[in-house]
């Protein structure tokens, strides 16, 4: 039986549907169809949705961060509370179709989470806008990860995305499907070095809280764990983060490996922090001493493969 896949909030026009207002698409064939072998995404398009033809005139917003407002281009009609009211009503229907993440499609006066044209009473624009249906959606699911296609051209911010997506989709088919302390401390065992990658601090906090639970409901621990997690993954990995815990990872092999292959280790290592190959070369290694000892706390790590391989992610970071 095939895996089921995660599913993921996107902007239709990144699918390929014209649904832009020159009628033309923003089709982006890695999320279709690299990543797309592993996601069923659920696509919206705010303005298509409100009842806006295609093609149709440009929209833009205006006003100041705090109070921005959705008008036409040309005409000037402002659209804000129907399309506020819209959003509204459509992020709580997407509350049914347990998404793991959204992508925005970038600069949108809709869709844009960061970044987005704000043009003040002069006309003049700047970059301090949010689309009124993205701040819709991360203001409703404050936990859920969002990033925008333009953004994931960046070879680390798309694997921190897709890290944080696939990490999401086995919370919830361990902890959140078996509602058990057990699958909870499990989640962890096995996510260890992946927060450690992310930040230390994080990586105490959630051992603490999994290790003293005490009279707390396993409601109330689960809703602190989450928020504590996706603020940690949230946090950027870096080579020296990796380093570390590349160096940790080999700890565990301190009575199987050869004086050889330690060294060849090490060297890997070296090659990764001087910024002369990706980290799936250390990976791989780290990964073949893993099956080669059945080291059994390894065995169990999502670190050493966190998303699938055929994504190639860790090949360009």
């Amino acid at each position: 039986m095939p895996e089921e896949k995660l599913r993921l909030g996107i902007s239709s026009c990144l699918l390929g549907e014209k649904v832009r207002f020159d009628g033309s698409h923003k089709h982006d064939r890695f999320l279709t169809g690299t990543l797309g072998r592993y996601v069923e995404y659920v696509p919206v398009c705010p303005e298509v949705e409100l009842g806006l033809p295609t093609p149709r005139e440009t929209l833009r917003l205006v006003g100041q961060p705090e109070n921005q407002r959705l008008v036409f281009s040309k005409s000037g009609e402002d659209i804000t509370e129907s399309m506020q009211a819209w959003a509204r009503k459509r992020v709580a229907e997407l509350e049914k179709e347990d998404l793991s993440g959204f992508v925005f499609k970038s600069k949108s006066p809709s869709s844009g989470m960061a970044r987005v044209k704000l043009y003040d009473k002069n006309g003049s624009p700047n970059t301090q806008g949010v689309g009124l249906f993205a701040k819709a959606f991360m203001e409703h699911f404050p936990l859920l990860p969002v990033e925008e296609d333009g953004r994931l051209h960046d070879p680390k911010l798309r694997e921190n995305f897709i890290e944080i997506i696939f990490t999401l989709k086995r919370w919830r088919e361990s902890v959140a499907g078996a509602r058990k302390r057990g699958a909870l401390v499990d989640f962890h065992t096995r996510h260890k070095l992946l927060i450690l990658s992310h930040s230390t601090e994080i990586y105490r906090q959630l051992g603490k809280l999994v290790a003293s639970q005490g009279d707390q409901s396993f409601d109330e621990v689960c809703k602190q764990y989450m928020a504590l997690l996706m603020k940690g993954l949230r946090l950027k990995t870096t080579v020296a983060k990796h380093v570390n815990v590349l160096q940790h990872v080999l700890g565990y092999f301190k009575k199987q490996l050869s004086t050889d292959e330690k060294q060849e280790m090490l060297g890997v290592i070296a090659d990764y922090r001087a910024g002369l190959i990706p980290l799936i070369v250390p990976i791989t290694l780290l990964n073949h001493f893993v099956r080669k000892y059945k080291q059994p706390y390894l065995q169990q790590q999502v670190y050493l493969c966190p998303h699938p391989l055929e994504l190639k992610l860790r090949n360009h970071v």
